[in-house]
């Protein structure tokens, strides 16, 4: 049973690994002039694997669904341009451990919205975060946050709005999560490529392409495949053999690996301060993720998440309807969800 848990957990971390280290990847082929353009190639080789990978369940959605799902994709276009953007204009260690946030902002706004209270506990956890991003920004003395550093918390607050509306949204509700990532990717890559239109020259994906170095190329398939075709699938073969939760407490250590290959291979100095600022993250993103899970059953729900899941499975096999579509993930963990988030 260890052995099979250990055989499981390995793939899981490997994603919170490239995920960590995407932030590097994105920030060595883009500039603030190729954004749009790197966005609509790295999405133009994750498409057509999704769509003819998920043709069958593709089909299967909705009117209500599809037009839901394009909803979801214009969120999710927003959060990929603040969190490109965002890591061209600051360090890869500041965007991964930046954006982590999102794990403090989710239960907050959700809360908010079901008009309960969160415990002081988990209070304390996400003021220790925000005052580590606060000493985060400043580096080696007490300066404003750069441009780069709001954008990806503004990127953290469009991701918290993401999950939300996706776990709220009655229309998309108990849609296959292979699906509604693939619509939400075309709804995004359409902005993308609408927005590129506009800027002419050597911005479009065309000229970009062409100009790109072999090593850009690398980087680029890099984040195609690995940071989010590798990512998706591994997700959606991990939930389906462990529970939500624990998947979910894996993928938490991005921000870890983010502030390893900042500092480690692109030479990040956040200073004395900064790296008070990278303890605190760390500490308050993970105090406050374990003090959520265990306010709202913890593992026990996601195991019998997990049981209730494998039980489906076995259903549909036997039924092999056209149909057949699978529950989304309780707490708003879609694990089709994470993959298009990443920069």
């Amino acid at each position: 049973m260890a052995r099979r848990a250990w055989l499981t957990d390995l793939p899981v971390l490997l994603v919170a690994v490239v995920w960590g280290s995407s932030y590097l990847a994105a920030k060595g082929i883009t500039t603030a002039q190729t954004v749009l353009a790197v966005l609509v190639l790295r999405f133009a080789v994750v498409l057509p694997v999704l769509v003819v990978t998920g043709w069958r369940k593709l089909r299967a959605l909705s009117g209500a669904q599809i037009r839901g799902a394009g909803l979801l994709g214009l969120i999710l276009a927003g959060i990929f341009l603040l969190e490109t953007y965002g890591v061209v204009h600051t360090s890869a260690t500041n965007a991964g451990l930046i954006i982590s946030l999102t794990m403090i902002f989710t239960p907050v706004a959700e809360s908010r919205v079901r008009g309960t209270r969160l415990s002081g506990t988990f209070m304390a956890a996400a003021g220790l975060s925000v005052l580590g991003v606060v000493l985060l920004a400043q580096g080696t003395g007490f300066s404003a946050p750069s441009g780069g550093d709001l954008l990806m918390l503004g990127a953290a607050v469009a991701r918290t709005v993401h999950v939300l509306a996706m776990a709220r949204m009655d229309s998309v509700r108990g849609a296959d999560s292979m699906s509604l990532t693939t619509v939400q990717l075309g709804g995004a890559v359409l902005v993308f490529a609408l927005l590129s239109t506009t800027s002419g020259g050597d911005g479009t994906p065309w000229a970009v392409a062409a100009a790109f170095s072999a090593a850009e190329w690398l980087g680029l398939l890099y984040l195609s495949v690995f940071c989010t075709l590798f990512a998706f699938f591994v997700q959606m073969w991990a939930v389906r053999r462990t529970s939500p939760s624990r998947v979910s407490l894996l993928l938490g250590t991005e921000p870890v690996w983010a502030a390893v290959f900042g500092i480690a291979l692109a030479g990040d100095r956040p200073g004395w301060l900064g790296f008070v600022g990278v303890a605190l993250i760390l500490a308050g993103t993970a105090w406050g993720r374990t003090v959520a899970d265990r306010d709202q059953g913890g593992d026990q729900g996601g195991d019998q998440y997990a049981d209730q899941n494998k039980d489906k499975d076995r259903d549909d096999q036997a039924s092999a309807a056209a149909s057949d579509v699978e529950p989304a993930q309780p707490h708003g963990s879609d694990p089709g969800l994470e993959p298009a988030g990443r920069p």
